[in-house]
């Protein structure tokens, strides 16, 4: 107080009214800083020695009470867990359910029990005499314990009394410990083997994937490493087997003045929200090296020396990959993230999972809107205003204080499809294009949701899926690149009809609620001629020609918080330590070394995902990055590891680079033109009908009305409620819609009558989908006859003479082919069926096994 300078001795007033008011906070607050270090007062102050040891004094309290804070927050942690483990340890008995905790712990239990094990271990010999286990490295404590509960009855035995034993593994490869797999085990089970099962240690540190100048650039990596001690000092220089020399090459890191010259940093611009998605400022910098990386991409391949499926992209976190796939979406690059993808995350899936829920709560609004905006009905946001208008126009107001009534889209769509023209002349005037588009829509809904309060929600899916020509609408709709994956994930969908559940008592409203949950997870698939896109942990065990990893410039992940720290030897049978761990930032003196020991192993574990990630190349490495927003004094990062071991890549210009090309617009592919054989009479020449000519929409509702035709028929007729039905959805006349009518009578009561006679076909299907030779095909109808086992492939027509058009019988000719390879080893025939009901069979194409 008696200093001279102005803020020491304003911090002796705070001081002593600190004391005198026996404010302990306010005492700490005058001695220390806001980052609870000692403040720095001069040392020429009398009495400094007894304001240095308050100030010791202070930081001993502080710590004090940090570590009685830890200790309450650990035991109000462990009595909510101990209640959540009993609580769900009863869940799981109520169900019948057994997860992979349970059974790791009951095979230690058991192989640990002195009364238990002699009977389990007679057991096992009598039946393995060999135990292979591959990637040890990945084995956790628990799991390791298990084992060795097993084998550690036979330490010391002589040979051949315990199994033989052959553990695979490397350390360096260790990359789960969010599975809480630990280095240690392996170590540890290594010794064992040696030690107590007299066995041998082979080590391999010779490769035949790598090239010399990748192998090259990972010893360099790793020794540099172990020289600052950093890594493993048992870590041995690596040979290969590869005589392809290979090279080690370094993009352009993209500079942070980049985003501003992007734009990002600029004033903000409106933006189409259903068109255009927001960018943050943080991502920018992520979309930026996409971009860049995929135009560096997109010029190797269009100059050859790089296919798509020779090329596997790597990231640290998925994030990253996502901006990956946009990037090549926009270059028409084809693309897939095989691993451990959510279904529900597919937009195509999203359209209709939204038309289920439309379909199941009419009420809901906003899946309706999505739906009738997706590819599955193809609305415009002009449609969807009009829509919001009608339903504006209906709302019903009782009064100045009763909240208005507003009727649902459903109710809009329907009342509106249901009202006589001359009755519409009250409403908004909805232009004549979307008049129509609204009664269709309103026929289509109104049908699936007959279906899908009548049928299982996998056969309700499946005949939407075939009225609504789901698949080939979304092939149209989506670029080249993407068609595979779009098309796996809707057949997907199907699938997981009949998987959900089981399939047992699933109804739509139980479906849709576990579609919209998400958690079901895509079927891997994998799409030939398509760049791969993984996380380091998916691609464990893969490799590839070129391999480039993104994101190489990120320093060390921030401290946790509200987390576990476990120390667990691996020799140990149970762990040493458990805490639960408030703040990494602010630990208590009791779990500092813990901490210490995570932090330590953190570090390795980051350098064994570098080792990981670079054998991975088989021929060439490209690292990518983008300068950080700042360069921390924390660990090495990837990219200054690697960067002096590279060659410079130049990324060619956006206007020149080599960028694939596609378009937008789906077209089937062109059928071959039939060759006929000599002699044979010269077909009359068809003029090709008009998109939109009468007799295709009359052939369309003639198909519409065979597919509602059931078999057996049992006294089946189509009624006007058909007819109207039809007129609706393909503009017809009910002249027209009466002609399509009869010549479906004609078709099931003349020649191919048998075609839906249950007595004499036992395999039936309608709008049958297959694709062969990379086209997709739609069959009107395949049977097979029980008498001859034949499969008959019937076309419907409603020309007179459709054997006639070399177009048509080179379509049938590709069907039969389709069905033989569907079905080896079957007789195909092939038939169509006109607008008279005759049954006009193509003996000459017909195939035989």
């Amino acid at each position: 107080g008696r200093a001279s300078a102005v803020t020491f001795s304003a911090k002796g007033v705070e001081l002593e009214k600190a004391i005198t008011g026996l404010n302990g906070a306010a005492v700490v607050e005058a001695l220390l800083t806001q980052k609870n270090e000692p403040r720095k007062f001069s040392d020429k102050l009398a009495g400094i020695e007894q304001v240095r040891a308050a100030q010791d004094l202070a930081m001993r309290v502080l710590a004090v009470r940090s570590q009685q804070q830890a200790w309450l927050h650990h035991q109000r942690m462990a009595r909510l867990t101990r209640v959540l483990l009993t609580s769900f340890a009863a869940l799981k008995h109520e169900r019948g359910w057994v997860d992979m905790n349970d059974v790791e712990s009951a095979a230690r239990r058991l192989l640990g029990d002195a009364e238990l094990s002699g009977w389990l271990q007679q057991r096992l010999d009598a039946r393995v005499r060999h135990v292979l286990i591959d990637e040890f490295q990945d084995t956790n404590p628990l799991q390791w314990q298990a084992l060795y509960g097993w084998l550690s009855a036979y330490a010391g035995a002589g040979p051949g009394e315990a199994p033989c034993v052959f553990l695979v593994g490397d350390p360096k490869q260790s990359i789960y410990r969010f599975r809480r797999a630990e280095p240690q085990v392996f170590k540890a089970a290594q010794a064992f083997v040696v030690q107590g099962l007299a066995g041998a240690l082979l080590s391999c540190d010779h490769t035949r994937r790598c090239a010399p100048a990748v192998v090259d650039a990972l010893n360099s990596a790793m020794l540099a490493a172990v020289q600052a001690g950093e890594y493993s000092s048992d870590f041995r220089p690596h040979t290969t087997e590869s005589h392809e020399p290979g090279d080690v090459v370094a993009l352009p890191q993209v500079p942070r003045s980049a985003r501003e010259r992007d734009g990002a940093g600029g004033d903000a611009t409106w933006r189409d929200s259903l068109t255009t998605p927001r960018v943050l400022l943080e991502d920018t910098m992520s979309a930026l090296e996409a971009r860049q990386a995929a135009d560096w991409i997109a010029a190797e391949i269009g100059s050859g020396r790089l296919s798509p499926d020779g090329l596997m992209v790597l990231a640290r976190r998925r994030e990253r990959l996502a901006w990956m796939f946009e990037a090549l979406r926009e270059r028409g690059i084809p693309s897939e993230q095989p691993e451990k993808l959510d279904l529900c995350e597919s937009p195509a899936v999203q359209d209709v999972v939204a038309l289920l829920d439309a379909l199941v709560s009419t009420r809901h609004d906003l899946s309706l809107a999505r739906a009738l905006k997706s590819p599955l009905f193809g609305w415009s946001d002009d449609a969807l205003a009009w829509m919001a208008r009608l339903q504006q126009h209906w709302t019903v107001r009782p009064g100045v204080d009763a909240k208005p009534v507003k009727p649902s889209w459903w109710t809009v769509l329907q009342r509106f499809a249901d009202l006589p023209e001359q009755e519409r002349t009250g409403l908004p005037s909805v232009p004549e294009p979307l008049v129509q588009a609204f009664i269709t829509a309103a026929t289509r809904l109104l049908r699936y949701r007959q279906w899908v309060q009548s049928l299982p929600p996998h056969d309700a899916l499946s005949a939407i899926y075939g009225d609504g020509d789901v698949l080939a609408r979304f092939a149209q709709i989506v670029p080249a690149s993407q068609r595979a994956g779009v098309l796996a994930q809707l057949r997907d969908l199907l699938a997981n009809a009949l998987a959900q559940d089981g399939g047992r008592f699933l109804t739509p409203y139980r479906f849709v609620r576990a579609l919209k949950a998400g958690g079901i997870k895509a079927t891997p698939t994998h799409n030939p001629g398509a760049v791969r896109l993984l996380t380091i942990h998916g691609a464990k065990g893969l490799e590839a020609h070129t391999v480039l990893m993104l994101d190489t410039d990120t320093g060390s992940s921030r401290p946790e918080s509200m987390g576990v720290l476990i120390d667990w030897p691996g020799e140990a049978p149970v762990p040493r330590r458990f805490v639960f761990l408030a703040s990494e930032k602010n630990p208590p003196a009791c779990a500092a070394s813990a901490l210490a020991l995570e932090q330590q192993a953190r570090s390795l574990e980051e350098l064994n995902a570098l080792y990981v990630a670079l054998t991975r190349a088989e021929s060439r490495l490209v690292i990518s990055s983008f300068e950080p927003h700042a360069r921390g004094s924390g660990a090495t990062t990837w990219y200054e590891r690697l960067l002096p071991l590279t060659l410079p890549l130049e990324v060619p210009d956006e206007a020149v680079s080599a960028r694939q090309s596609e378009s937008d617009t789906f077209s089937l592919l062109a059928l071959p033109t039939l060759a006929l054989e000599v002699g044979a009479a010269t077909p009359t020449p068809v003029e090709p009908a008009p998109a939109d000519d009468e007799r295709t929409r009359i052939g369309l509702a003639l198909h519409r009305l065979l597919q509602w035709h059931p078999t057996p028929a049992r006294g089946f007729d189509w009624s006007t409620v058909h007819t109207q039905a039809v007129a609706r959805e393909f503009a017809l006349s009910p002249a027209q819609a009466a002609e399509a009518q009869a010549m479906a009578r004609r078709t099931v009561q003349g020649e191919a009558a048998w075609v839906w006679d249950d007595a004499v076909v036992d395999s039936i299907g309608n709008e049958v989908e297959l694709f062969h030779g990379g086209e997709g095909l739609r069959l009107d109808r395949l049977v097979r006859r029980t008498d001859t086992g034949e499969w008959w492939v019937l076309d419907f027509k409603s020309a007179e003479h459709p054997e006639q058009q070399p177009e048509l019988l080179a379509q049938m000719r590709r069907y039969a082919q389709a069905v033989q390879t569907a079905r080896p080893g079957a007789v195909v025939r092939l038939a169509f069926i006109n607008l008279h009901g005759r049954l006009i069979e193509l003996h000459n194409t017909s195939i035989h096994s």
